[in-house]
């Protein structure tokens, strides 16, 4: 038997201010949406979609779609980027109805599905949001602000419909995407404190693997942001705690117990000033650091993302991580590479003897990995590391974030890092 036991009151937060929501891993048996039954290769192949993505967004290859009203539509979902990502609940309307979000801070808006789901809407957790049955819910026009800043959210342009409303059209890297009306309303958080005015996607055509959540809740650096549109009332920050899925974590906005984290800077970056930039500069494997130089890690633009799986690392940094983990675990057969996972084992992860590792970023903060951040168990005999080379952008995934609060202070331009968070 399965006891799902959500209390956000007994988390160990220094003070009642700021909002406290409960995280779920995406294949928790206590998510409200829990995913589909998929095989891990089909995760990480989504996860190589999501980082494709990343790359060109970051590397200025991405090629902007055409306004909603003349592109050509596929019939059939996309394949998901998201199915790596945690999911939370909403309240949206007055009266307040209850919604299960995907939450990733590597997209800036948010989005919903609406009724009448003029093209298509997946499979959700109940309802579909009406916006007939919202009081306070009213479509943005073409005229304003929020309708001129689609484009640096999304990187897709908007369109104006015949009644002057502004349509919106966020796009994935594997074809997954939201088009719709943007519009606002009143959002309710945690123990029901309201927001008005809140701005985000009423979708009416939405293609995509997003398990049965009604949307997503974007958390990146850009005005139309979650984090920035709530920011003059709780505070620039927000922290989380990304659960194994045996448990649940936490999403929380607002105010946070500094004292227990370590911090690095964030990074500033042309490539995209909405993305949360860090810089690794060493590796250790059983306290010693990787045979590189300092520029192998630093040569790389680093980001820290939610919504990636495994992490990918400069290709010469994982050619020595890899290494060094081959040779602490040499008395263990070796397995085939595993979809994009090469260094693999014979058993599980539970038989391996791990060696410590630990990522160092600037300034001291340091993640020290617990076996399960490590390696993964990727079939019932073969476990594998759970890291990838790069291609041109490294990327700090959730696998390696699991069990730990992850605070991003934008107001003050640092990440923190504290072990045991979700305890």
């Amino acid at each position: 038997m399965v006891i799902c036991f959500f209390a956000d009151e007994l988390r160990l937060l220094n003070d009642s201010s700021g909002l406290h929501l409960t995280l779920h891993h995406p294949r928790s048996r206590c998510s409200p949406a829990p995913f589909p039954n998929l095989t891990f290769s089909t995760i990480l192949s989504h996860d190589e979609a999501r980082v494709r993505s990343l790359t060109a967004r970051l590397t200025k290859t991405v090629s902007p779609l055409l306004r909603p009203a003349a592109v050509s539509i596929p019939l059939s979902p996309g394949a998901s980027i998201g199915v790596g990502n945690y999911v939370t609940q909403i309240g949206l309307g007055t009266p307040a109805k209850s919604y299960v979000m995907v939450v990733d801070t590597g997209s800036s808006l948010s989005w919903l599905q609406c009724s009448p789901c003029r093209i298509y809407c997946h499979d959700q957790v109940g309802p579909v949001f009406d916006p007939a049955a919202s009081a306070s819910y009213r479509p943005v026009s073409c005229s304003e602000s929020e309708c001129n800043s689609l484009e640096s959210a999304t990187l897709n342009p908007s369109a104006c419909s015949l009644d002057d409303v502004c349509i919106y059209q966020a796009s994935y890297g594997d074809r997954s995407f939201s088009v719709g009306y943007l519009s606002k309303d009143v959002l309710s958080l945690g123990s029901g404190q309201r927001f008005a005015g809140f701005v985000y996607g009423c979708g009416q055509d939405n293609e995509g693997l997003f398990g049965r959540s009604a949307g997503l809740i974007g958390l990146a650096r850009n005005k139309l942001s979650l984090l920035s549109q709530l920011a003059p009332s709780l505070g620039y920050s927000f922290s989380y705690c990304l659960s194994t899925a045996a448990s649940t974590g936490y999403l929380s906005i607002g105010s946070y117990n500094a004292g227990q984290f370590s911090y690095t800077p964030m990074q500033s970056s042309s490539l995209d000033n909405s993305l949360y930039f860090v810089r690794l500069t060493s590796i250790t494997v059983g306290g010693r650091g990787l045979p590189v130089s300092s520029s192998a890690f630093t040569g790389t633009p680093t980001i820290i993302d939610s919504g990636t799986v495994i992490t990918r690392l400069p290709s010469n940094v994982y050619a020595a991580l890899s290494s060094a983990i081959a040779a602490a675990l040499r008395e263990y057969p070796r397995q085939p590479a595993y979809s994009i996972l090469d260094t693999c084992f014979r058993g599980s992860l539970s038989r391996l003897a791990v060696p410590a590792v630990a990522m160092v970023f600037q300034g001291g903060a340091t993640l020290r990995l617990a076996p399960r951040n490590v390696m993964i168990d990727v079939d019932g005999s073969t476990t594998c590391l759970a890291f990838a080379p790069a291609r041109r952008v490294a990327i700090i995934g959730n696998k390696q974030q699991e069990t730990f609060s992850v605070v991003y202070d934008v107001g003050r331009s640092r990440i923190g890092f504290a072990a045991g968070g979700c305890g």
